[in-house]
């Protein structure tokens, strides 16, 4: 047995050693030519909105064990067919499909060493759909949102979410089609990422720079800018409080994969990881100290300057989530009720985070 982190680690025989036993195959070459020309990958991994070419895109995503940088080569490929064309440049339709194919494709699939943080930096890159709760797509029956369905409803509300660029096509992930074995389910997704230490950093970067994103478009109360008065709504904060929630929660169920994989052995050692996720992260990440009206592509979120290196335990995830909401009610003046609700819920999604199944 390993002692890590407070954690007793089994040393077991994991699936990834049995991978490991199992002789390699070389990418193809035609797969591999894909990865500097995004035009030509989106095509191959754009599944159509019939989904009728899921079972191509699965053939060349899905490997057991690639040679040499075969499975880094894939993922620079996942990154290429999925990612916009550039800083404030929106997706395209095709660009959501394909990253909804990619998600469908390894659903339920052990990832080739190496492909982990390129499927990662697909999920960053949509940050904002991998967030989005099944309920908005129940008349949403396609695996992308086009630019123009995105767009908020005549009566202002942003059916899709909040603080939209108006331009941006978005995947569904929560869409599934039975007839062409279609679920698309980020969740289970993340696990198998989380094991990868860069990839972990990938995530975890990802959704606190969303944090901060985010907050910086509040009101000094902490609400929606956008909100307008309905009957039988939740008031300003209600969808805030609801985001908030969710996001703590992703955190917190992140480190619950990382400990889980610490006991399964699949990550054998948990010190090491924490290392290796530190070189990796980015920074931190703070909001503006004045209210943002701005909407920038999904794809720039996860982008944004890191404000510093992080302070403290960067696997502390509950002290990374509260020293940004702290200094953001700090320097914007939030009332202190307002304030100490929204650190509440937070800590209490985390929590929820840390300790749910899926």
């Amino acid at each position: 047995m390993v002692l890590a982190a407070g954690l007793a680690v089994p040393l077991t025989r994991t699936d990834s050693d049995e991978a490991a036993a199992e002789p390699c195959r070389p990418l193809p070459a035609s797969t591999r030519t894909l990865a500097d020309d995004p035009a030509a990958a989106t095509r191959a991994l754009d599944p159509g909105d019939d989904l009728a070419r899921l079972g191509t895109v699965r053939k060349l995503l899905v490997h057991e064990r690639l040679c040499g940088d075969g499975a880094r080569v894939l993922g620079r490929v996942v990154e290429a067919a999925t990612r916009s064309s550039g800083p404030g440049k929106p997706h395209t339709l095709a660009q959501a499909r394909s990253a909804y194919a990619v998600a469908a494709a390894l659903d339920d699939e052990e990832l080739p060493e190496g492909l982990a943080p390129g499927v990662a930096r697909m999920v960053a890159e949509y940050i904002e759909d991998a967030a989005r709760e099944d309920l908005l797509y129940d008349d949403v029956p396609l695996p992308a949102v086009s630019a123009q369905q995105s767009l908020p409803k005549p009566e202002g509300n942003a059916w899709l979410g909040d603080f939209l660029t108006s331009g941006d096509a978005h995947a569904a992930f929560p869409y599934t089609d039975r007839a062409a074995e279609a679920d698309a389910d980020i969740e289970p997704l993340v696990a198998e990422l989380a094991k990868d230490p860069e990839a972990f950093a990938v995530l975890y970067d990802a959704e606190r720079a969303y944090l901060a994103y985010y907050l910086e478009r509040l009101t000094r109360q902490g609400g929606d800018p956008a909100y307008r008065p309905s009957r039988g709504d939740m008031g300003p904060t209600g969808s805030v409080d609801l985001d908030l929630r969710d996001l703590a929660e992703r955190v917190g169920s992140l480190m619950k994969h990382r400990a889980d994989h610490a006991r399964r052995g699949t990550i054998p050692d948990l010190a090491a990881f924490d290392r290796a996720v530190r070189e990796h992260t980015r920074g931190a990440f703070r909001p503006a100290s004045r209210q943002l009206d701005t909407r920038p592509p999904m794809g720039d979120i996860a982008d944004r300057p890191v404000a510093g290196p992080l302070s403290g335990d960067p696997m502390d995830g509950r002290h990374q989530l509260f020293t940004v909401l702290d200094r953001w009610a700090k320097e914007r003046g939030v009332p202190a009720q307002r304030a100490t609700t929204m650190r509440q819920m937070m800590d209490d999604a985390y929590v929820l985070g840390l300790w749910l199944t899926f």
